[in-house]
């Protein structure tokens, strides 16, 4: 059951790494929108319709970063078998299976991994 717990952490990592990419990804594009705004001297519409790109973007990128690396946080310590980690991880698993399709499939695996009884004495205070 121990591998179950460790390729948990390791997918939580991984899930992390990418969604903090994908956020640095929309950063880009709320950048980019940003230098639209600079660029056009025409007042009206088009800027309008840039910055409320460039604020969603943003938004997003800030929520998808925060998100990953919540993710990478917790799936070191979840590893090396922290106590801690595990309601932290369940907790992250729970909201995970809300995201379609992936994040669905690890919430769920997380939650199965870390809720059965094998999965639950690795964590115990005994050892």
């Amino acid at each position: 059951m121990s591998s179950h717990v460790d390729f948990v952490g390791i997918l939580f990592i991984v899930w992390g790494a990418l969604t903090a990419l994908i956020g640095l990804s929309m950063l880009a594009l709320g950048i980019g929108a940003v230098a639209i705004i600079l660029s056009t001297s025409h007042a009206g519409g088009v800027q309008v319709a840039a910055g409320l790109t460039a604020a969603t973007f943003a938004t997003l990128a800030v929520i998808a970063i925060v998100w990953g690396a919540a993710h990478i946080v917790v799936g070191l310590p979840l590893r090396r078998l922290r106590p801690s980690a595990r309601l932290l991880a369940l907790t992250l698993g729970a909201v995970d299976v809300l995201l379609l399709p992936y994040g669905t499939a690890l919430g769920c695996y997380a939650m199965w991994a870390l809720l059965n009884e094998d999965g639950k004495k690795l964590f115990s205070v005994e050892g």
